[in-house]
């Protein structure tokens, strides 16, 4: 029987191929639209890392001026950076189980078999545990040891990318490179790697793409890199070198740590508020007390990263969505009742109403699908766009919304099924209708 009511359909369609093909195009605009949005809000407002939600924490100091608040939009929060001298000494504690300490900084390479010419790379330097706690996948090799921090170390991880360009993707490790004309050994290769939200270092960008370079984190007050990401400043004092800038209260420092259980999470509170007591009472720190340890899915909240704007777009585009579902609904019950005639006559050959209504909504499943797959298409073609629009922007550098504009399955699916769902729904009624309508005054006409 449903193939029977699959023929009958594709006949309807036949007869009627420009109200056909309205329908499929006002379907599947609907599903491009909610598709397009949801890749791009869900990762937007999706945690890279949700498997270690609540192992995670970003640390919080608020040292800022006690006449202002850090950021006037959120007067609530800390600044989300760490002063050296306070990131070094909450370091030192034994409570988690990984911690790390770490900023961004500009690097220059000079090597490889493949390139040989000096080019820049946006480094970080880094505690050693960066790599295990944020399971960061390595292609060749792994991280130092935490000892190469202090000394520091001449070795050096660097991306896929970076090892493409140096030494044409194969095994690097043991190569020597020159970065910032000290010589360094590769000790690791990273696989492609680029989590977004860019989680662990939101402060030039929550899309920016991984360092194609890092290095112990020794190296920076050794070399006296200054950060090449933000520093924030407040108080009124001499910042004549490098050594001024490790003793100010300037904020440019990333501080994660990772906790085995709450306990331990507890216990790493009470250390940083003891810390925060001592300097308060020796004058540092004249705010109130703000001290916070926060999992990674509410530091993308607090850090803006997922936004109202986004979550009106996501509406809008399913009102858009029902919007084209309401339409169809009315189309298809101008096709339907176009074709009562050939309806009455199944009904006066001994077809039930129930038939009559299951015909019919075969009919409306088809064209769901169609609205379906062209969508799908529709919205690959969309993202493809963007893509390529924001790539020749930067002109042709990684970064940024592009990285948010590929196919996200969980949204397609969820996208696909919502409008198959509510196609089918919005094709209730007109099949109900048609299946109600009295024969008698059809075949009168016939």
């Amino acid at each position: 029987m449903s193939a029977y009511y699959l023929r009958l359909a594709f006949m309807s369609f036949r007869r009627n191929p420009g109200l056909t093909a309205l329908m499929v195009g006002a379907i599947a605009l609907g599903i491009a639209v909610c598709v397009m949005t949801l890749t791009v809000y869900h990762a937007m407002s999706g945690n890279p890392i949700w498997w270690k939600g609540d192992r995670l924490y970003a640390v919080t100091m608020d040292n800022w001026d006690p006449n202002d608040v850090y950021d006037p939009q959120h007067p609530g929060l800390a600044p989300e950076m760490l002063t050296y001298k306070d990131s070094r000494y909450l370091a030192q504690s034994k409570i988690p189980e990984r911690k790390v300490v770490m900023y961004k900084v500009n690097g220059i390479i000079t090597g490889g078999t493949a390139e040989k010419r000096p080019h820049r790379v946006i480094s970080r330097a880094t505690s050693a545990d960066f790599f295990a706690m944020f399971d960061v996948p390595f292609e060749y090799g792994g991280g130092w040891a935490a000892p190469a921090d202090d000394g520091p170390e001449p070795v050096i991880v660097i991306s896929h990318k970076e090892n493409q360009l140096l030494f044409g993707g194969g095994n690097s490790v043991g190569r020597t490179i020159q970065w910032n004309n000290q010589q360094f050994r590769i000790i690791g290769v990273l696989e492609e790697w680029s989590p977004q939200p860019k989680f662990y270092d939101l402060n030039n960008g929550p899309f920016d793409v991984a360092e194609d370079a890092y290095v112990p984190f020794g190296w920076g007050p050794s070399m006296e890199l200054l950060s090449a990401g933000s520093s924030n400043c407040w108080k009124p004092e001499p910042l004549n070198g490098y050594k001024d800038m490790l003793n100010s209260d300037c904020v440019w420092l990333e501080m994660w740590v990772e906790f085995p259980n709450a306990n331990s999470r507890e216990r790493m509170q009470s250390f940083i508020d003891s810390y925060w007591a001592e300097q308060h009472a020796a004058g540092r720190f004249p705010r109130p007390r703000n001290n916070r340890l926060t999992p990674v899915p509410q530091w993308l909240v607090d850090q803006g990263v997922v936004e109202n704007d986004n979550r009106v777009l996501v509406g809008l585009s399913f009102a858009f969505l029902a919007v084209s579902l309401i339409n169809t609904v009315g189309l298809l019950l101008a096709k339907f009742l176009n074709g009562a005639a050939s309806t009455g006559v199944r009904r006066a050959l001994g077809a039930s109403r129930r038939q009559i209504f299951q015909q019919h909504l075969v009919e409306v499943g088809v064209l769901a699908g169609c609205g379906a797959l062209l969508g799908l298409i529709l919205a690959a073609v969309g993202l493809w766009a963007v893509h390529a629009l924001y790539a020749s922007v930067r002109f042709g550098e990684r970064g940024g919304f592009q990285e948010l504009t590929h196919f996200d399955t969980s949204s397609v699916v969820w996208a696909v099924i919502l409008a198959i769902v509510a196609t089918l729904a919005a094709g209730l009624y007109p099949a109900w209708r048609i299946g109600r309508l009295p024969p008698a005054v059809y075949l009168k006409s016939q």
